[in-house]
């Protein structure tokens, strides 16, 4: 009998041991995830997979290796907002320049000359037409890949056409919404490009190629290239994502920064109408720019319906159904929004502002199209920030008439306030804000808030290695992202206030636009899916296109300095 009660008692010992042991190495990966309290590079032992990122980048030249990087913390972002009642005039003046003051940037700027064995273009074997597909910055980044890839070829790039099947149904020619004798001009010295197919070549008979997603250089000096053997036009529908993020020759890839961020120039009426929104905004001071991806055909696309009524979730699933182009249709939209793919909606950006510490009379632009619902579903956001703003607010309807019934030149104001905006938010991670946010980085890394949609804190490599031992403690890290913060807050069981303050600010430290290596496909996955899980390279051109370098940058012609202004690069002939 003493046995028995001795072995019970040795067994619920090593029971209570065991659970000790479970919770303390639950909480050393709770703390090792969510801040730098304990670090896995201070245990001798400790595998490469189980150490977290340092925060100090070091930036070499361009074509050298570099490690991957977190992105820099801006030193007070981890602080939340402070009443304004606690502090006096001067602390709260300081408190709202460090709301506005952009991440440090390491002193990056952009690097996109040519290497020195870099020659003009050769002998065209022959003629590139390339038709555009997508909205105004998927046609964008389609056309800068296309140049890259007319390059590749040693062709002659024909000026693509815009897309004009798409939703909005938009009937602008490359002229309408680019500046294409800029663009004709500022490739010159690197892709041949002509405006129209010569005549004689106008009944020739095409080969017609959709290229090949994410595809190598090889790819196409293999596979394409030889199509012009046979013929002298090569036709192609698509030029979204049609061209690798990574592992491109170095010239390949400046030569995409270079069509992106100095050749692609908006044509002049947009650049002035869009300077013009710019300084009545900043008429108001420091402005926000949110990018509110709430409109009909990306709520109809993505089947993301929190918050909507019945009447129109079934609107929007029957625009998903009636879209032949759009395979899938039926989407769960709760599922939709815990994996991060639905945007904020208007009241949980309004509430994702203020629990940044943003005040009521912060002047917001709102870069969108109609907000699905209109006021019913703006009014919220409207309480709390007043000064929203909008191109139709900002301009009279004769200002604005020429670009009204155009969606991409419409988009193209959008994209140039964002761009010039002292913050830019997005509720989305779409085509606009990839742009945009991938061209705040190349002109200084303009502080750009992106919002954390997602539900988990772990990657597909961090499963492979640790939690994949100890699954207790992945448990522990499934996070309260800010999605289920705002469920709280709706269901009554958590209040807006300092320490929900708190939680979204630690939540978006290092989500700010700070210096950090273009992120490389999540670990595990294959074929397309590698590719997709790729950060876009428009998204971020760092490292090829952005180098740590105080000197004057000078572009390929020596007598060409390029200079930064007004959300673009303009070139200057030196005196």
């Amino acid at each position: 009998m003493q046995k028995r009660r001795r072995r019970a008692l040795l067994v619920l010992v090593l029971r209570k041991l065991l659970t000790c042991a479970i919770c303390a190495i639950a909480l050393v990966a709770l703390l090792a995830v969510h801040g730098n309290v304990f670090h896995f590079s201070k245990l001798p032992a400790a595998s490469e997979s189980l150490k977290l990122p340092s925060q100090d980048i070091k930036y070499q030249t361009v074509g050298a290796e570099r490690s991957r990087k977190q992105e820099l913390m801006p030193p007070h972002s981890s602080k939340p907002p402070v009443s304004s009642s606690k502090l006096d005039d001067q602390s709260s003046s300081m408190y709202l320049r460090r709301l506005w003051k952009p991440p440090p940037n390491r002193d990056i700027f952009p690097c996109i000359d040519p290497s020195s064995n870099y020659t003009g273009p050769a002998e065209s074997r022959g003629y590139l037409l390339v038709h555009t597909n997508g909205g105004l910055n998927q046609m964008r980044a389609g056309i800068c890949d296309m140049v890259a890839v007319a390059r590749i070829l040693n062709a002659t790039l024909v000026l693509p056409e815009l897309d004009k099947r798409s939703f909005w149904q938009d009937t602008s020619n490359f002229s309408d919404v680019f500046d294409e004798e800029h663009f004709i001009n500022a490739l010159s010295n690197h892709v041949k490009v002509i405006k129209k197919l010569p005549k004689e070549l106008s009944t020739a008979k095409k080969a017609i190629k959709e290229f090949i997603s994410w595809s190598s250089m090889e790819y196409y000096q293999n596979q394409i290239a030889g199509m012009f053997e046979d013929y002298e036009v090569i036709r192609t529908a698509k030029s979204d994502s049609r061209l690798a993020n990574n592992h491109l020759p170095l010239d390949i890839q400046k030569l995409r920064c270079r069509a992106c961020y100095l050749a692609l120039r908006f044509a002049p009426p947009i650049e002035e109408m869009g300077k013009l929104l710019v300084e009545r905004m900043r008429l108001h001071g420091p402005y926000i720019a949110l990018h509110l991806r709430y409109e009909k055909d990306m709520l109809a696309y993505s089947g993301c319906t929190h918050g909507l009524s019945p009447t129109e979730a079934d609107e929007l699933r029957a625009i998903r159904e009636n879209t032949e182009h759009w395979k899938v249709k039926e989407i769960n939209s709760t599922e939709q929004r815990y994996r991060g793919h639905c945007p904020l909606t208007p009241k949980e950006v309004g509430i994702f502002l203020t629990a940044l510490g943003y005040p009521p009379d912060t002047p917001i632009y709102v870069a969108a199209g109609d907000i699905y619902g209109g006021n019913s579903h703006m009014a919220n956001l409207q309480s709390r920030y007043p000064m929203l703003m909008s191109k139709e607010k900002l301009a009279s309807v004769e200002e604005l008439e020429p670009f009204l019934s155009h969606a991409s030149q419409m988009a193209a104001l959008d994209y140039i306030v964002s761009v010039e905006s002292d913050v830019f938010v997005s509720s989305y991670s779409g085509n606009m804000a990839r742009a945009v946010g991938g061209h705040r980085r190349f002109l200084g890394h303009r502080k750009t808030i992106s919002p954390d949609r997602h539900v988990l804190l772990y990657s597909k490599a961090s499963t492979s290695s640790f939690y994949r031992f100890f699954p207790l403690s992945l448990y522990f890290c499934i996070r309260k992202v800010f999605v289920r913060l705002v469920d709280k807050i709706e269901k009554g069981t958590l209040r807006e206030g300092r320490k929900f303050s708190t939680r979204v600010i630690d939540l978006h430290r290092r989500r700010q636009g700070s210096p950090r290596k273009r992120k490389g496909p999540i670990s595990g996955t294959k074929g397309m899916d590698r590719f997709r899980s790729e950060e876009a390279f428009y998204e971020n051109p760092l490292p090829e296109c952005l180098c740590r370098d105080q000197r004057t940058l000078v572009s390929a012609n020596a007598s060409d300095q390029v200079v930064l202004h007004s959300g673009h690069i303009s070139m200057e002939k030196s005196s």
